[in-house]
């Protein structure tokens, strides 16, 4: 009986150990989750403030053209003559 016996508490030993083991590996998941959603957030963030500097670096790109920088002229003619295409087509709307 001796033998059974201690089959029996190996196996209770080895199941704690693996219950144990789960748990550990439910609290690890569940701060590795935690921490992924921290860090997307901060992600979508970074994303956010690089298009804004993206945003704010093409309007100081148009007033330096636009103070007669030779870099981004044609840049800017271009851009010009787009609204001024696009003012045009308004007009000829309401005169019709």
């Amino acid at each position: 009986m001796s033998k059974i016996e201690d089959i029996v508490d190996s196996l209770e030993n080895k199941i704690s150990k693996v219950l144990h083991q789960l748990e550990v590996l439910k609290q690890t998941n569940t701060k590795l989750s935690e921490d992924l959603a921290i860090q997307q957030q901060k992600s979508i963030l970074q994303q956010e403030e690089m298009t804004s500097w993206i945003e704010k670096y093409d309007a100081l790109k148009m007033a330096n053209s636009m103070l007669g920088s030779d870099e981004n002229n044609r840049e800017t003619k271009l851009k010009i003559n787009t609204l001024i295409r696009d003012i045009d087509h308004c007009i000829e709307q309401i005169s019709e």
